[in-house]
């Protein structure tokens, strides 16, 4: 078996700049935990930027480009089932909401505007973590 090493993911939360976030709810074709809401993300490709990636990955989930994409810090998520390693960099990415939509609907079923205080539920298991990263005065 080849030694295993972690994957980048490049993690954004999108917001509106007026105190809403964008989450995505997980469909059935979802990795992982579907039917709980979660922000987006995707896997760094090789000799990728993140700003890239983050801009990359916004206009296939969401169908719009970032206007602002902000820095926020960097996780290392471990998870047991299934086991794997992620180093998640994560970013604010500020969004027209007038411009998204659905770009993923194998992925995902449906998208939604939230304040941090009225979020849906489930949780995904990482949105908690991520969303501790994120300054309130964006959402």
């Amino acid at each position: 078996m080849p030694p295993r090493a972690p994957s980048v993911s490049c993690v954004f939360v999108c917001h509106d700049g007026a105190g809403r976030l964008l989450l995505a709810r997980r469909g059935p074709g979802a990795r992982d935990e579907p039917g709980a809401w979660d922000t987006g993300a995707g896997a760094l490709e090789f000799g990728e930027t993140f700003e890239a990636a983050v801009g990359r990955e916004v206009r296939e989930e969401y169908g719009t480009s970032p206007l602002t994409t902000t820095l926020l810090g960097v996780r290392n998520v471990l998870r047991d089932d299934p086991p794997s390693h992620w180093v998640a960099v994560v970013f604010a990415v500020r969004v027209d909401p007038a411009r998204v939509t659905l770009g993923e609907p194998h992925k995902f079923d449906q998208l939604g505007w939230f304040r941090r205080d009225a979020l849906p539920t489930p949780a995904h298991s990482q949105l908690a973590p991520t969303l501790a990263m994120l300054p309130d005065h964006l959402g």
